[in-house]
């Protein structure tokens, strides 16, 4: 019985033991496991068609995690919140950022974080509770969705009915414009006809207007050296002519210097006086004129007798 007893404790101790060891075992695992992977909050203000959970999450082309969880943000349903599961080495700094991608054409969405410079530091939180969030930008779908609906409410406002009624009457009127020109088709032609007579004889004008001018430069050159000697010439004989009216200046400066200050000096009054005489003159021709009988004889001009 004390046998049966000590075998039994043995077994229940094992039994304790493996059930410790095992619970141990699975707690450092999870706990190697937490400490291997960071989680991060991504909240997309874009629909996220073709995103699921387990889908790949990459760092400029390098698969780093991927999205452990989608869901509609509580406050705004327009938002959607995506926790990813990014590797801990994989550095997060707190200018990256986040947005869909296609890795190909046929495949599924993807999560691409991009960005991270060197001296940027790394996105933590300093509240335990709370997961960091990563920015996010406009992808490349969006960018194209959003693009195709400017295009087509451009299209819409373009093809308005107002724009069409205008369409229509400007065909219109080309249509009509058309059938005119095509009733004056002999006058068209004629006039195509006289342009290019008009076009043959100012190819001819110009034609002798340049041989003119070819003419006109080859005399030119021919006479130019003509041209310069007689000018040198006249220029020689310029500055000789000027030479010696500056000798002369030299040689009498005493006798222009005495003129112009004697001289010019006594040339006023004589002006005067004979302004005077001139004035003088002038008051005794009017007077000769007037009665020239009393003016030479000191007594009226007798009279002419007229009988009765």
């Amino acid at each position: 019985m004390e046998t049966r007893a000590n075998y039994i404790l043995i077994g229940a101790f094992t039994l304790i033991a493996s059930v410790a060891l095992l619970g141990f075992a699975l707690w450092a695992a999870k706990y190697s496991s937490d400490r291997s992977w960071n989680e991060f909050d991504v909240i997309f203000r874009e629909p996220v068609t073709g995103l699921s959970e387990g889908s790949s999450v990459q760092y400029n082309g390098i698969a780093v995690g991927t999205v452990d969880n989608l869901q509609l943000a509580p406050q705004d349903p327009r938002q959607v919140i995506a926790r990813l599961r990014v590797q801990a080495n994989a550095p997060v700094k707190t200018d990256t950022r986040a947005r869909m991608s296609m890795t190909s054409l046929t495949g599924s969405p993807i999560i691409q974080l991009t960005g991270g410079s060197p001296e940027a530091p790394l996105l933590v939180v300093e509240d335990s509770d709370r997961v960091p969030i990563i920015q996010t930008e406009a992808s490349a779908l969006q960018n194209i969705s959003d693009t195709a609906n400017r295009l087509v409410e451009r299209l819409d406002q373009v093809l308005s009915e107002d724009n069409v009624a205008r369409i229509s009457n400007t065909l219109q009127n080309i249509e009509g414009m058309t059938g005119s020109i095509a009733g004056q088709r002999e006058d068209l032609a004629a006039i195509i006809i006289n342009a290019r007579t008009a076009s043959e004889q100012l190819e001819q004008t110009l034609t002798t207007t340049n041989r003119a001018m070819t003419n006109f430069d080859r005399e030119l050159v021919q006479k130019l050296p003509t041209l310069v000697a007689s000018l040198e010439s006249t220029l020689a004989r310029m500055d000789s002519a000027a030479g010696g009216a500056d000798t002369i200046l030299n040689e009498n400066r005493a006798a222009i210097s005495s003129f112009a200050n004697d001289g010019l000096s006594q040339l006023g009054p004589t002006l005067g006086e004979l302004r005077s005489l001139v004035r003088d003159l002038r008051r005794i021709s009017d007077r000769l004129d007037a009665n020239p009988a009393r003016y030479l004889l000191g007594r009226d001009a007798p009279k002419e007798f007229d009988p009765e």
